[in-house]
């Protein structure tokens, strides 16, 4: 039984001063064997055509000397050669014969006049010159390694401190019930305060430019979150069996566990999608929840505070005014209500930035 006669594919050209570009009407093609011999390029291939299924070939005597080494794409619809020119310029016809083989025809999809190739080739080298100038504007950081590292142990250290305070909270509170309350301070304090005096280097990555925050809202949080447990609970033992501490450190410990791991990866240029959601979205209730439990502190606290005459002054001679330090807790009060509202408008600009609808590009 005779072979079967191959049959010649139709083949779409354009081209640019320094490549040329094929693409052969072929679909499911299969074993596509494809080179360059003595500026000659060889096709052969098993696939769907106008002819149906069958043994398709052609070649191409090129006009100018083309590099040897032809790299193609196959797709499920066509198959894409690509052929580099050893001369970049223009040629005014794709083959050496000056009549065009039946089976070549325009790419039009692609097609460029010599005079829009070469305003597209100064369009690049522009584009080129011009990332490069930029590239070269931008100051090369020596240490940018070092400090992406510095903040990635940072973050890590303090997710898994505030980890353990959460873990360790929420399994006394299933094993204990309403009694883990009262001794909250007494078993989770340590790795607090551990947590919370790392947390002033937030404050210090803010002012040496390390981050790119805005100063304000980390100085309040940090500063009002350390006043609450050094002063208001760390000073006074009456106050560290309160149930409000166990209110406090658990919203406190369930924000972080969501911030320090979003942030954490950041430094290594990761997003996972639901942990950026979580992280902007869990503080819509959780920080009004853990201002109004500090409030209830510190509302505990004024009396403790003014019985004990703990951290209260004298003015100097002549005036001779005792001052308790009960009157700076009731302007804290004040401040904790009004301070916060600088947080929820950097917190919100921050979810409305990176959760807000994407603006669609105008043509």
């Amino acid at each position: 039984m005779p072979a079967a006669a191959s049959l010649t594919p139709q083949v779409h050209w354009a081209q640019r001063h320094q490549e040329l570009y094929l693409r052969v009407e072929l679909s499911d093609v299969q074993n596509p064997e494809i080179t360059i011999a003595d500026n000659v390029l060889h096709f052969k291939a098993q696939g769907h055509g106008a002819k149906g299924d069958n043994v398709y070939e052609f070649q191409i005597q090129f006009l100018e000397p083309v590099e040897p080494q032809p790299v193609y794409k196959v797709t499920q619809r066509q198959l894409s050669i690509t052929v580099k020119k050893v001369e970049k310029h223009w040629w005014e016809r794709l083959t050496k014969q000056e009549k065009r083989p039946l089976f070549l025809a325009p790419d039009f999809d692609r097609w460029l006049d010599e005079s829009d190739a070469e305003m597209e080739l100064k369009a690049k080298e522009e584009e080129r010159i011009n990332k490069i100038n930029f590239e070269n504007r931008i100051p090369k950081d020596p240490f940018r390694h070092l400090k992406r590292g510095y903040l990635f142990m940072y973050n890590l250290v303090q997710f898994l401190g505030f980890s353990w305070i959460f873990v360790n909270m929420t399994v006394r509170l299933f094993m204990l019930g309403k009694d883990s309350f009262f001794d909250t301070f007494h078993t989770t304090a340590d790795m607090m305060y551990f947590c919370q005096m790392m947390a002033v280097l937030e404050i210090v990555n803010t002012l040496i430019g390390l981050v790119r925050s805005p100063l304000l809202p980390v100085l309040f949080q940090v500063s009002g979150r350390n006043f609450v447990l050094f002063i208001v609970f760390g000073s006074m033992e009456e106050m560290q069996s309160k149930a409000v501490v166990f209110f406090i450190f658990y919203i406190w410990s369930m924000i972080e566990i969501f911030r320090y791991p979003f942030y954490m990866l950041s430094c290594i240029n990761i997003e996972w999608k639901i942990l950026t959601w979580i992280r902007y979205s869990i503080w819509i209730p959780l920080y009004p929840l853990g201002i109004l439990a500090e409030a209830v502190a510190v509302i505990q606290a004024i009396p403790v505070f003014s019985s004990t005459g703990r951290f209260s002054f004298t003015l100097p001679y002549p005036i001779s005014i005792t001052i308790p330090f009960s009157v700076f807790l009731q302007l804290y009060l004040v401040f904790l209500f009004l301070g916060p509202f600088v947080n929820f408008r950097h917190l919100y600009k921050q979810r409305k930035r990176h959760l807000g609808p994407k603006k669609r590009k105008m043509h």
